[in-house]
């Protein structure tokens, strides 16, 4: 697979996935609630600062998804923005890794969410530092 491939496949995967916050912006608490304690994380809070930020980084992350999907379809003329969104990736994957164990998070949780995100960062900088210069 080309890098140009990996990199359009890979915004488009995490674009999707970030998309589908969209959903969380607006599904009723409870629906919230219930998620949180079958995924093993107790019961949820019930403060207005809990449902703020769960819904405010929802909507954080559907805008992002959709700038994935943007400039996924232009890699040459988003070379700069592309790899700026790498590095960022790859700081996000880490700061979530370290978020993830020292908050006690599930083990499957620990597993997954980091290391996905810091293997899908590097993955992105290979690829966008070879794009070529407009």
């Amino acid at each position: 697979m080309s890098s140009d491939l990996l990199l359009k496949a890979i915004l488009r995967v995490l674009g999707t996935s970030s998309l589908g916050a969209i959903l969380f912006i607006f599904v009723p608490s409870a629906w919230m609630s219930s998620i949180h304690a079958s995924v093993g994380l107790g019961e949820m809070p019930d403060a207005p600062v809990v449902w703020y930020l769960a819904r405010s980084t929802s909507t954080f992350y559907a805008i992002v998804g959709g700038l994935f999907w943007t400039v996924s379809f232009d890699l040459v003329r988003h070379r700069t923005v592309l790899v700026y969104l790498s590095w960022a990736i790859l700081f996000l994957g880490l700061t979530l890794l370290g978020i993830d164990w020292t908050e006690g998070m599930p083990l499957f949780w620990k597993l997954w969410e980091g290391p996905y995100v810091i293997l899908a960062g590097l993955a992105m900088i290979w690829s966008a530092r070879r794009i070529p210069s407009s």
